[in-house]
């Protein structure tokens, strides 16, 4: 296990943040976006008896967090695959 040369190894890392970047950037969006920026158009939109602004507010983007923290984790495995560091 382990990088056979240092130009592989910064591959992997910058593959690797790219993968952080979007996934942050993905929650930035659902959360300030639609959580802030767009709470008076989602307003209008009811979701389980409650206003849809509201609720990407309240719940929407601590549940899109979670669901991006498992794709991490799935993204994560297949890089590492990939570049044959993987845990055994």
């Amino acid at each position: 296990m382990g990088f056979e040369n240092n130009d592989k190894a910064k591959r992997y890392w910058s593959e690797n943040i790219r993968l952080v970047l979007s996934l942050l950037a993905i929650w930035a969006v659902v959360s300030f976006g639609c959580g802030i920026l767009l709470v008076d158009v989602l307003n209008e939109v009811h979701f389980m008896g409650f206003k849809l602004g509201f609720w990407f507010a309240q719940q929407g983007s601590m549940y899109v967090f979670v669901a991006l923290i498992f794709v991490y984790a799935a993204k994560a495995n297949a890089l590492d695959k990939k570049y044959n560091v993987q845990e055994d």
